[in-house]
């Protein structure tokens, strides 16, 4: 994660925080719930319980994210970071 990121001090946070996804113009904001979150600073990526897709938003200091992106595998949406 952290070789592949560029990011040396990347960390896995803990699943239990408030996650929205505002990805689709027009649609409502959707509540995700996470499986898996992983931190890069104020970024983060979440990958959802029961869904492939990973997630890329912004981590808030009050442990909440806004996704605003999705990419297919995690290969990708680290390298998107």
């Amino acid at each position: 994660m952290r070789d592949v990121s560029g990011d040396k001090e990347a960390v896995a946070l803990g699943p239990n925080r408030a996650v929205k996804w505002v990805g689709r113009p027009g649609a409502p904001d959707e509540a995700l719930h996470p499986e898996i979150v992983l931190g890069f600073h104020d970024l983060c990526l979440v990958k959802p319980v029961h869904d492939d897709d990973w997630y890329m938003g912004s981590l808030y200091d009050d442990g909440s994210v806004i996704c605003w992106a999705a990419c297919n595998n995690l290969y990708e949406a680290l390298r998107g970071l």
